[in-house]
């Protein structure tokens, strides 16, 4: 059986940025979870950066989720193909749909879902992580953001330009008001990690 993403099928963007995030993942949340640990990923779409993540970390479990039926069909796919005993099947996860079909986690990872969904989706995020996550454990979210208004590149402010565009509820969030919302829910944001492609990781902790 062919490994996924074997064909060439792989998203661009995540080929690219998946080695950054790893470095991130190496240092900011391995050494805050037991061997064991399971991490939810929310909003996982193709897989790939599950499937990299497993791999990559062997000794902690991965558990992919997607608010779409058919991601969640090729992500089940995907495991499969992988067929690594630390990636699970997929859970069909809506953010903003309470209560979460998820009932245990030691850590979530938010790639690439705040700016391609309602403001509503953000609060959800933080709103349902809070309910899932104990005290101390970590949320990282990664994708463009704005610092106080600063879009980083004028890449950012084309690419928040063209969400709009497609969808007025979307764009690039200002990192003040993803903090803001967080810190609503009970979460701490503790470090703003600058990315490649002008990306940031935020990383969150429970209260």
């Amino acid at each position: 059986m062919n490994k996924p993403f074997s064909d060439g099928t792989a998203p661009p963007a995540a080929v690219r940025n998946t080695p950054a995030i790893c470095d991130v993942l190496q240092r900011v949340l391995l050494p805050r979870l037991k061997t064991g640990a399971l991490v939810l990923g929310i909003a996982e779409g193709s897989a790939y950066h599950a499937f990299q993540f497993a791999q990559t970390f062997p000794n902690l479990f991965w558990q992919p989720s997607d608010g779409d039926a058919q991601a969640c069909r090729r992500i089940g796919e995907v495991v499969i193909a992988a067929q690594l005993p630390n990636l699970k099947p997929p859970v069909h996860l809506d953010v903003c749909s309470a209560p979460w079909p998820v009932q245990q986690a030691d850590a979530i990872t938010c790639i690439n879902m705040i700016h391609i969904s309602p403001w509503e989706a953000t609060l959800a995020l933080f709103n349902g992580a809070a309910k899932l996550l104990a005290a101390g454990q970590p949320l990282l979210t990664y994708g463009p953001y704005a610092i106080a208004g600063d879009f980083l590149s004028q890449s950012n402010v084309d690419f928040d330009q063209s969400l709009r565009a497609r969808n007025p509820a979307w764009g690039i969030r200002d990192v003040i008001d993803v903090r803001s919302a967080a810190d609503n829910a009970g979460f701490a944001l503790e470090e703003t990690i600058h990315m490649p492609a002008n990306n940031l990781m935020l990383a969150f902790r429970r209260a």
